[in-house]
């Protein structure tokens, strides 16, 4: 695997690059509060079947830029670092799987510009405009995301999640997950990547950004490009019925529910969601 510092939108992307030059372009999207080594379970399988693979850190994250401004972490911007990406390895287009706001973006490309899209794959990530409604509609959903308004405050939240060696952020993912899924050494390669200057403040951006109608820039109309959903049940930040209603928003799509899974369901059954990466890109 190689890493390149990739200017994109006018920005810098940290990106890690791994497969035959000439395989099938597969990109590959973190969520908060990971960075490209969220993947690192997936990048071998995808590299022994032949695919090319990129996974930068998105804007805001670990060795990649930060912009200062709330403004520069709209979905628009993200769309196109990663537009920029796919001309940079001289593609039309890629395959995108997205985890988490990885998956938001992911959906938001779909949405937008399908053309430079093969296969969509969001893993434990809606549709933004079925989030945008339900969140509104589903009392229970509205309490799962009440962390998104603590994120709104200036500076306490930043202040609050590096307390104590980022004892706040590693509950986030220790937690909500199943037991051993993240091991010591992950942690601290994690808490590395939060502790580089500015990366707090931007990481939280991409959530501040939806005061800004960042969400709303996802068009609310069907995907018309191959989706294939991949879904940990027993997320404890977002409700399955998200899942479902976003199936309602493609004109292809296909959900697959994985038991014995939480929202970090790409470390907990990375054979599984291996199998079905392949069979998906395959297809």
């Amino acid at each position: 695997m190689e890493f390149h510092y990739i200017n994109t939108n006018r920005v810098t992307l940290h990106t890690a690059v791994a497969g035959p030059s000439d395989g099938p372009l597969v990109i590959l999207l973190h969520g908060f509060p990971e960075f490209w080594y969220g993947w690192k379970k997936q990048i071998t399988p995808l590299v022994k079947a032949g695919y090319r693979i990129v996974i930068p850190d998105q804007r805001g994250y670990n060795l990649s830029d930060k912009p200062h401004e709330i403004s520069q972490y709209t979905l628009d911007l993200l769309r196109d670092d990663i537009i920029g990406l796919i001309k940079h390895f001289k593609r039309e287009k890629a395959s995108i799987v997205g985890h988490d706001w990885g998956g938001a973006v992911a959906w938001h490309i779909a949405s937008t510009r399908p053309s430079y899209v093969d296969t969509l794959i969001p893993i434990n990530m809606p549709h933004p405009a079925v989030f945008g409604k339900m969140i509104f509609r589903c009392p229970t959903q509205l309490v799962r995301s009440l962390y998104i308004l603590f994120f709104q405050l200036p500076l306490i939240p930043e202040e609050a999640l590096c307390v104590n060696e980022y004892k706040l952020m590693k509950n986030i993912l220790l937690c909500s997950c199943q037991a051993n899924t993240f091991k010591k050494e992950e942690i601290r390669k994690y808490q590395a990547s939060w502790s580089q200057t500015g990366a707090l403040r931007a990481m939280l951006h991409w959530y501040r950004a939806i005061r800004l109608g960042s969400l709303n820039m996802v068009p609310n109309s069907k995907v018309v490009i191959p989706v294939r959903m991949i879904w940990g049940k027993y997320d404890p930040f977002l409700s399955l019925n998200l899942a479902k209603e976003s199936m309602k928003m493609c004109t292809d799509g296909r959900l697959t529910l994985i038991d014995d899974a939480t929202h970090w369901v790409q470390h907990e059954q990375h054979e599984l969601v291996n199998l079905f990466l392949l069979k998906y890109l395959k297809s």
